[in-house]
């Protein structure tokens, strides 16, 4: 899911001030809306709200006994259609847990649509829903993003199951803040004479606006912890303020005297310091990390209070829209990127002046690692780059200084190109392994099989990279050949890197293993089918001693089992064939030298 547009932030105030804008019951719920700054801390819960139950979608009941051990309730109701999410900030010592309801009461809550009770080993400083604004993306305390309709009522429960409280806050997220970044949570739900409370920058201001119809006085009040105290002089029916409190006024009319509080807080206001220029290789698969200008943007301010992000317009930065990626595939060229640092708390506080120059040198291209091969009969190789860059100087870590050399023994080359602009240099290497490859030699040729197809095997003594082929067929590095008819064939073995191709003559005939010349009229006499075939064949019988037995060919096909008008006993006999080619020249099958045997 890509990361959403942070619109709102809520602040943790002073350790004083934590109660106020909290609530520990899901009856008294605080409602949010609009820039409502949700701050606060979490000491115990009042009443249980889920009636002695010890589960609750992944909560589950705490060393209290309940599933609330020190709680904080808030509700709010969604006015637009879209993404949500939200970011809960808090001291990394201390485990937080939360549950999202879906519900438009306390007393029907059911299960949370969101939730998560993971313990906090990791110290992590922020639990939520989308995406951890730190950029955290293996953090187990984020759930998925929910999807919201408008008119939907949520209650929202953070838990703290840990003793101690420094506070936390909670800023949303999502498309909805980006589309609707004035009214994506509905402001109907809280009724009071001051509004919603207020978030703002420590460097603005906020006004609060009293006006009444009729009022004959106005007194405005300020609790910075220690209960409310009247501000001196001030009794206009707005009231201009600069400090984070919880303010009060009290409006008299004829009729009655209206008190209405309010929360305004102010957060820390992000300083983007001036970043130097920079000029940097570049190049299609190696992206430039726009975060190491980060410290210079952040200079000494607090990495876990302000984040820096880059943009390609001035217009963007100050919006927050269209982000460029840290991982920056930065081209060629000169180009202007602006910083804004933002508040990790509250992202409309934020400094988005500065701006520095990016300029890219086109890192050497030389293309990638490569094996080259020599042949055996002591040939040459020409390697390197085909064509000279003017703007490359080019080296070889054998001393050449030329785009390309020519080499006679194997080996491993590399190349280095170099090109800058001034004090910067960009280099590159490519690596270039030269191997001796074997001449390819046929050592057998393997036919078998019975009848009028066989299978040839082209086998080999030698290592290397070959392909074979049969007849005019294509080439294959399958060495075997299936239902191969009768007949002369030529087989071929070429070397892959072109080093020599080698060929062989062969006959492929059938024969029976055995024979029984007994007078059954069954298997009498052996033959060799498929000799026809062949250009005048002479196929040579011979006993087990080597005596010759019996000569067939075109004119006699077959023997019978005799020599000499005597019948031979029974044993194995070997046999042998010539042919001529198709040129006239005698051929003797070296791999064709087989046996068969008589049956009596």
């Amino acid at each position: 899911m890509p990361k959403q547009g942070v619109l709102f932030l809520f602040l943790v105030f002073a350790t004083g001030f934590l109660n106020a804008q909290v609530s520990n019951d899901c009856s008294s719920a605080v409602p949010i809306c609009a820039n409502t700054p949700i701050n606060g801390g979490a000491t115990g819960f009042g009443i249980d709200d889920f009636n002695g139950e010890t589960s609750s979608g992944c909560l589950e009941a705490t060393t209290t006994g309940a599933i609330e051990s020190n709680s904080s309730w808030y509700r709010f109701r969604t006015n637009v259609s879209g993404q949500l999410g939200f970011n809960i900030s808090h001291d990394a010592t201390e485990d937080w847990d939360f549950a999202l309801y879906l519900a438009s009461d306390c007393s029907s809550l059911g299960e949370p649509v969101r939730c998560n009770f993971f313990d906090n080993s990791d110290e992590n400083q922020y639990i939520g829903v989308g995406e951890d604004p730190t950029g955290n993306t293996e953090s187990l305390q984020y759930e998925d993003w929910i999807t919201v309709e408008p008119g939907q009522d949520y209650y929202l429960l953070l838990n703290n199951f840990t003793s101690s409280s420094s506070g936390f806050s909670v800023q949303f997220t999502g498309e909805i803040f980006t589309t609707n970044p004035a009214d994506a949570l509905d402001c109907s739900i809280i009724s009071n004479l001051l509004g919603s409370p207020i978030a703002a920058c420590e460097n603005e201001t906020a006004t609060l606006d009293a006006t009444t119809t009729n009022a004959t006085s106005y007194r405005w009040f300020r609790d910075i912890g220690s209960g409310y105290q009247q501000i001196s002089g001030q009794s206009n029916s707005t009231l201009t303020i600069n400090i984070g409190a919880l303010y009060r006024v009290e409006v008299v009319t004829p009729t009655e005297t209206i008190i209405s509080d309010v929360q305004v807080a102010f957060s820390l206001a992000p300083i983007a310091e001036m970043v130097s220029d920079e000029v940097v290789c570049v190049s299609a698969d190696v992206p430039y990390d726009l975060s190491q200008k980060d410290i210079e943007a952040l200079g000494s301010q607090d990495t876990n209070i302000f984040t820096v992000s880059y943009y390609s317009s001035f217009t963007d930065a100050q919006l927050g829209v269209n982000e460029l990626p840290k991982s920056y595939s930065k081209i060629a060229g000169t180009e202007t990127i602006y910083v804004r640092v933002n508040s990790l708390e509250n992202p409309q506080c934020f400094d988005a002046s500065e701006s520095f120059e990016l300029t890219g040198i086109a890192a050497p291209i030389l293309g990638v690692d490569q094996q080259v091969f020599l042949c055996e009969d002591g040939s040459t190789a020409t390697i390197g780059q085909a064509t000279s860059n003017s703007n490359y100087e080019y080296s070889w870590n054998t001393g050449e200084i030329t785009p390309f050399i020519t080499v006679s023994n194997p080996g491993v080359y590399v190349l280095t190109a170099t090109t800058s602009q001034g004090s910067v240099f960009c280099v590159r290497t490519r690596r270039i392994e030269v191997v001796t490859s074997i001449a390819p030699e046929i050592s057998a040729v393997l036919i078998d099989g019975f009848g009028f197809s066989s299978t040839v095997t082209i086998e080999t003594e030698v290592v290397g990279d070959f392909e074979y082929r049969l007849d005019s067929g294509e080439f294959r590095t399958e060495p075997t050949f299936k239902d191969v008819l009768p007949g002369n064939h030529t087989v071929y073995m070429r070397d892959l890197n072109g080093c020599g191709v080698v060929t062989e003559e062969i006959a492929v005939v059938g024969y029976f293993a055995y024979f029984s010349p007994n007078g059954d009229g069954i298997n009498d006499n052996w033959y060799i089918e498929g000799l026809e075939h062949l250009n005048n064949p002479i196929v040579s019988i011979y006993n087990r001693y080597g005596k010759l037995i019996k000569q067939l060919s075109n004119n006699d096909l077959s023997w019978d089992g005799t020599f000499a008008g005597r019948q031979m006993p029974e044993s194995d006999y070997w046999f042998k064939l010539t042919y001529t080619d198709d040129n006239g020249a005698a051929i003797v099958d070296k791999f064709l030298q087989k046996n068969f045997a008589l049956h009596r």
